[in-house]
């Protein structure tokens, strides 16, 4: 049942949607994207179209199904977060049960999907489910949380590359290891935005780990994803389209690491930067379909 329907006079599909973070679409798309890097550049920027179709379909379901896990994992942490308190199942919007129901509709939705897929494309969706479920946990105890979103974040590319060519070889491991450090540099400057409310709950982020060395180190992060990205732009031999958008992202990821040394950025800053990552991520997708011709 609802939690406190006379607080919250919202309709309960809008109230959904927030828990689903629908109505926040830059971390949907933030999953899409390297899934779409994979699937594009794996069938040389001619992918079939309804493969595409399961794959933003199935992002979209996985990454909803793993918002809510992480609010039901984190219902009684998210009140003492000001950026998470009037979550759904935080503010008690929404009741346990419901979350519960919602996270297995979004997976069952996932799992239909994912039948569409090969076999190893099939088997690697099942062996990304624990690490969506126990990522939530992860900040309890472990000192880097963020690592393993970013693992749950390159399940996307072997799948999507694996569907296209039932294999995972070279270009693949390139482009998991970039979406892994792209994943580490975008989460950690987003978590830099939290780092007082964790340390006074208790748990872990990387932004707390790396403390004042956090910028140095998405900036490390996002230098490596420039040159894995760069070594498979040259292992497949990718066009001038691509180069031009990887010049592009750095320039991006070098202003942000820049702004990120100063001391005085306001906390809003740091959301507006991980919604930057947004559209750098799909200036790299036009980037690399444009240059696989």
């Amino acid at each position: 049942m609802l939690g406190t329907p006379e607080r919250n006079q919202e309709p309960i599909w809008l109230v959904i949607i927030r828990l689903l973070r629908w109505h926040k679409p830059e971390g949907r798309l933030i999953l899409m994207i390297p899934a779409l890097w994979a699937v594009f550049l794996a069938a040389s920027g001619k992918p079939p179209l309804p493969l595409v179709g399961v794959i933003i379909l199935g992002t979209l379901a996985t990454s909803a199904a793993g918002c809510v896990v992480n609010d039901l994992w984190d219902r009684d942490i998210d009140p003492e977060v000001e950026r998470t308190r009037d979550r759904p199942l935080a503010s008690r919007a929404l009741s346990v049960k419901v979350g519960i129901v919602v996270a297995v509709v979004a997976m069952a939705c996932a799992a239909v999907l994912a039948f569409y897929l090969n076999p190893l494309s099939f088997w690697l969706s099942v062996a990304a489910v624990p690490v969506i479920v126990l990522y939530p946990g992860a900040k309890r105890i472990f000192p880097v949380p963020q690592l393993v979103l970013s693992i749950a974040w390159g399940f996307a590319v072997l799948i999507s590359w694996s569907a296209v060519t039932q294999n995972l070889s070279s270009p693949t491991w390139l482009l998991w290891g970039a979406t892994i450090l792209w994943t580490l540099g975008f989460d950690t400057l987003y978590a830099m935005s939290d780092r007082e409310d964790d340390r006074r709950i208790g748990v872990n982020s990387s932004a707390l780990f790396f403390g004042n060395y956090a910028p140095t180190a998405i900036g490390i992060f996002f230098a490596g994803t420039i040159l894995l990205l760069g070594w498979l732009g040259v292992s497949i031999h990718l066009q001038l389209a691509f180069w031009i958008s990887l010049a592009i992202a750095t320039i991006g990821w070098i202003w942000q690491t820049l702004q990120l040394k100063q001391q005085d950025l306001l906390n809003p800053m740091y959301g507006q930067m991980f919604r930057q990552n947004v559209w750098i991520g799909f200036m790299l997708l036009a980037g690399m379909i444009a240059g696989s011709f």
